[in-house]
């Protein structure tokens, strides 16, 4: 067992290997029989070919491989990619003996949380706590160890790592000294326990864990929370003219209707301060004009976009008319037969591609003259009459209102005057723009009108050359029935001639017809099968028959060559052959009995 300088005991995590020297092969033979191990030399190969295991020291264990590469209590942490090879581990009491590495590993239980406790069966019967002590403190401080008269304990380790630690040693056999008694040996295993102590510190850790959690989230939504909003000023003749000049300004205009109604909603009004008051109130007034101006700016830039993209879109169609009437001309005989498979292939996805996409935009294009011409029919039901009525009864009521106020308020009515001239100018300017764009769609829609009437001209002229081929088809038509007729009495003339023919041959298609066999083709098949059950003494099935017929020729069905067997009862016999589960129909030849018979 290695110290640490401390004074522990830990695990060593440099594995010194043993140091005999192989020039005397007497010396390692003598070691290892020692340890109960064949001798075998560094390549592999015994040194004693007549060595007996029962004459060493350790009787009863099985032969360990002699070839590790050390003797440390834990060897170092293994590469993932290098396979797992367990070592002896020399203690001062004890020596720990590795399991066969062909075996599986040891079974073990689920992981409890928070586990820092271990079962460790298969203690050796003259163990003790100073022993076991020494043993497991090499995997770290061992907090408790609770042992049981029945070859096991419970350790309680400081921290959860020294618990995988513990378990490495799970299989390890153990001799006490170098006895080879029963009751100083055991095989080691090392298994999570359930402990209380474990669960409850598990549970207080993730309670902090829960705390620490809940304090970042409240300071991450503490760091992105919207700023609260500033203060707003209080009232003063100041800041109220502070505040008006801010109504002027389309810049400002939020932040100072937000301080105005926050100070009217405060209760700032009063007979001092109502003219104040109403001065803001009248700018905020005026500045809904703006608003009203600038959306119809909008509206025009909106009306402009969309006369733009009307005009590129029919150019874009009259693009594809000119592409698809090339794939049609290409089409045609005089140029379709010199272009090869694929190419015509080509050119008829081609072609049909772009007449779905010319289809689509022409749809789309449509969709966009619908909805004009129900905008220009709105706008028509609406009576500009009555508005401009409305208008100016509201303008005579604010007149009289403002008549009715002080003296003081008489700039303010020259002002709001002024301003009811240029509201008369813009919406002058207003309805000369309404006028153009009115006449302009008139000019598209008198357009319009004159290409439909150019296509029902066409569609006229189509109809009557129609009309005109279908008089001829109807005249070529009474002719050919005239010819139909001719032919039908010539053939009632040969008909009668044939008569007296076929009278005398009655007798014989009489006898064929009472005959249950009825073509040429039906005798050969009932010979056919004649020959082939009679080959058969036993009968044969309708399938087995079939299948040898349809060699012959592939058009017989089942169906067929039963009904023909069925109608020769005198030739062909039916019998159920087999018991229970193997009963099966076969057919047999009778045609000698049937002879007799008939």
């Amino acid at each position: 067992m290695f110290l640490s300088t401390d004074g522990g005991r830990n695990l060593s995590l440099d594995s010194i290997p043993m140091g005999l020297p192989m020039s005397d092969p007497t010396a390692w033979a003598t070691a290892m029989n020692n340890l109960g191990m064949a001798p075998m030399g560094m390549t592999g190969q015994p040194l004693l070919p007549d060595f007996d295991p029962a004459l060493g020291m350790m009787t009863g264990i099985p032969p360990i491989n002699p070839m590790m590469p050390g003797l440390g209590i834990v060897p170092p942490p293994i590469p993932p990619d290098m396979p797992a090879v367990k070592e002896i581990i020399h203690c001062k009491s004890c020596t720990l003996f590795p399991p066969n590495p062909h075996l599986p590993p040891p079974a073990t239980r689920e992981r409890p949380p928070g586990c820092k406790t271990v079962f460790v069966g298969g203690l050796p019967e003259n163990g003790t706590e100073q022993i076991i002590m020494e043993v497991f403190e090499q995997c770290g401080e061992v907090i408790a160890i609770r042992k049981s008269k029945k070859n096991f304990c419970h350790i309680r380790f400081a921290e959860e790592f020294m618990v995988d630690k513990a378990l490495y040693l799970s299989g390890y056999r153990i001799r006490l000294g170098s006895s080879t008694d029963k009751k100083d040996m055991g095989r080691l295993h090392v298994d999570f326990a359930q402990a209380r102590d474990d669960l409850y510190e598990w549970e207080c850790k993730q309670r902090m864990l829960a705390r620490e959690e809940r304090h970042r989230r409240r300071l991450a939504e503490e760091r992105f929370r919207p700023p609260s909003p500033p203060p707003v000023v209080h009232y003063s003749d100041h800041e109220c003219s502070v505040v008006a000049e801010k109504l002027k300004d389309d810049t400002k205009f939020s932040e100072a209707i937000q301080t105005l109604l926050t100070w009217i909603e405060r209760g700032e009004v009063n007979r001092r301060t109502a003219n104040n008051f109403y001065s803001m109130i009248q700018s905020a007034n005026s500045h809904i004009r703006r608003l009203v101006n600038e959306k119809a700016a909008h509206e025009k830039e909106m009306e402009e976009a969309k006369e733009k993209f009307k005009l590129a879109l029919s150019g874009i169609l009259v693009q594809f008319e000119q592409i698809v009437a090339v794939y049609h001309s290409a089409s045609k005989q005089k140029a379709w037969d010199h272009f090869t498979k694929a190419q015509r292939k080509n050119i008829s996805v081609w072609c049909k591609q772009a007449e779905e996409i010319r289809n689509i935009h022409n749809d789309e294009l449509m969709g966009i003259r619908r909805e004009e011409e129900m905008e220009m029919s709105d706008e028509e039901i609406e009576d500009p009459s009555e508005m401009k009525e409305t208008e100016e009864s509201a303008l005579v009521s604010q007149v009289e209102a403002l008549k009715e106020e002080n003296d003081s308020l008489r700039w303010q009515l020259d002002a709001y005057r002024n301003e009811v001239e240029l509201l008369k100018q813009e919406q002058g300017k207003a309805t000369r723009d309404e006028d153009t764009t009115k006449e302009q769609q008139m000019k598209l829609l008198q357009q319009a009108l004159q290409g439909m009437q150019k296509h029902l001209l066409k569609v006229q002229e189509e109809y009557k050359k129609r009309e005109a081929e279908l008089e001829k088809v109807k005249e070529d038509k009474l002719k050919i029935e005239t010819l139909l007729e001719n032919l039908k009495e010539q053939e009632g003339s040969t008909s009668r001639v044939c008569a007296c023919s076929q009278e005398k041959e009655c007798p014989v298609e009489k006898t064929l017809s009472n005959s249950p066999v009825k073509s040429e083709r039906e005798v050969l098949l009932v010979g056919i099968i004649s020959t082939f059950l009679h080959v058969h003494p036993f009968g044969a099935s309708i399938e087995y028959i079939c299948s040898y017929l349809q060699r012959l020729d592939s058009k017989i069905c089942t169906a067929e060559v039963e009904v023909l067997m069925t109608r020769l009862q005198n030739t062909f016999r039916q019998e159920l052959s087999g018991v229970g589960a193997s009963l099966e129909k076969r057919w047999k030849f009778c045609g000698f009995d049937g002879l007799k018979m008939t």
